[in-house]
């Protein structure tokens, strides 16, 4: 009886430390999943940061067929008829994003801009051409988006490279010449609007309107006109209102 007593206690130590070892492995294996999860979630934290990345600065070639408003004048100070003429303007722009919603642009555009007038049934037209640079803050919705709205506005510096006026024929006759004389120098207010759509990785299609309203008289009475002369240009602002379509690229 004693004998069988102490086997019976051997087996419950046996099987109380089997027990303990069983708890303590288990714990083990329990701790060293709790630690492997973090990093699991870290890595494709990171991952998902990284997958939103796009580059901040574009560079681009851009079209834009124009039309031009002019205030002019008779030699009588009266009212002038005029007709809109499709000008255009092409160029190019260099911008920089600071995030997907607001960025700043430069251009640097070549504009040759017309408008033609009716005085005594006699048809003329009016030729300007400047070199255009606006400095553009741009609001977009998602500029890294497939498509992206934006909205631009700011001054536009204007070099003036050219000025004529060209009798068109007509009816009537005019025994006085017209006479334009400008400015060497412009200053306006760009605006537009437009949508971007992303062709490839990189690489954007632009659509959309540029507007700009003349801040200063472009018109030059310093020369002396004969009496057989007169300016046509009187106190005038340049407006011009244009559609645009370009490629961009984005670094």
């Amino acid at each position: 009886m004693k004998k069988f007593k102490i086997s019976i206690l051997m087996l419950l130590i046996g099987g109380a430390c089997f027990a303990q070892q069983t708890t303590t492995t288990t714990t083990t294996t329990t701790n060293s999943g709790e630690q492997s999860t973090p990093a699991v979630n870290d890595n494709s934290s990171d991952n998902n940061n990284n997958s939103g990345d796009c580059a901040q600065g574009y560079i681009g070639i851009r079209f834009l067929p124009t039309l031009t408003s002019l205030n002019l004048n008779d030699q009588g100070n009266g009212t002038v008829k005029t007709t809109f003429v499709l000008g255009y303007g092409i160029g190019g722009y260099l911008g920089y994003n600071f995030n997907r919603n607001v960025g700043v642009q430069g251009e640097v555009l070549y504009s040759s801009l017309s408008q033609k007038y009716e005085i005594n049934n006699v048809h003329q037209r009016i030729e300007l051409s400047y070199i255009n640079i606006p400095l553009l803050l741009s609001l977009n919705t998602n500029s890294c988006g497939p498509v992206n709205l934006n909205l631009v506005v700011g001054p536009q510096l204007g070099i003036n490279t050219g000025s004529s006026v060209k009798t068109e024929g007509g009816e009537g006759t005019d025994t006085v010449q017209a006479v334009i004389a400008v400015r060497p120098g412009d200053l306006g207010f760009a605006y537009g609007a437009g949508i971007d759509f992303r062709l490839g990785t990189n690489v954007s299609l632009g659509i959309g309107f540029r507007g700009v309203y003349g801040l200063l008289d472009i018109s030059n009475h310093s020369n002396t006109t004969t009496t057989n002369q007169y300016y046509i240009l009187d106190r005038s602002h340049v407006k011009t209102y244009a559609g645009y379509i370009g490629l961009g690229v984005a670094f």
